[in-house]
């Protein structure tokens, strides 16, 4: 159960965060808020409604499934207009040596994926539980990447173009560059 006895404004989240934090976000851990548990949600929230939820590198510890679950859950208890910011493992990056790091029972971290997402499951995930979902970085079939604007202040994900050290060499044009991006996607919940 999360205590928010002190936060007396809009509540952000930052799920799963392990040892990170992110600034005007509060991070939880899976002990605390288990994104498939209900109860974890009505104990912590109640009848309060949520703002924002950011979850960089979550959503593939889950089964397909169990997402569509999580994001049920999301929409549930995000206020109108709320958003969950996520990014994963994108399936569509064409570099074998991040396909190998990321792929379902990978090495290290990745031992517990239980699925490497495009960008049609992702936005269905979402699309399904009730969500309008936004693209903001993905890679697509023909092994070209997208990425709309958006702001690190409605929810900063690391593992991205952007901001993944790994990517400092890239010119903004040639993507043989990138070392590491995420497919990251704003799903909003409608405001009616």
């Amino acid at each position: 159960m999360i205590d928010l006895s002190e936060v007396a404004g809009p509540i952000r989240l930052f799920l799963s965060a392990g040892p990170y934090t992110r600034d005007g976000f509060l991070a939880t851990q899976q002990e605390e808020l288990d994104l498939l548990k209900r109860e974890d949600w009505e104990q912590s929230f109640g009848d309060r409604r949520i703002t924002a939820i950011l979850c960089e590198h979550v959503w593939e510890h889950l089964t397909v499934e169990e997402g569509r679950i999580a994001a049920k859950i999301c929409l549930d208890y995000l206020e109108p207009g709320g958003y969950v910011r996520c990014g994963v493992p994108d399936a569509l990056f064409p570099n074998e040596a991040y396909q190998r790091t990321v792929a379902v029972g990978g090495p290290g971290p990745a031992a517990d994926h239980k699925v490497v997402y495009d960008y049609k499951l992702l936005s269905e995930v979402f699309a399904s539980a009730g969500f309008d979902v936004c693209l903001l970085e993905w890679w697509d079939e023909q092994g070209e990447f997208h990425e709309e604007d958006w702001d690190d202040e409605d929810g900063l994900i690391y593992r991205s173009r952007r901001f993944d050290s790994r990517n400092q060499g890239f010119d903004g044009t040639d993507t043989s560059q990138l070392g590491f991006t995420s497919l990251i996607v704003d799903a909003i919940k409608p405001q009616t």
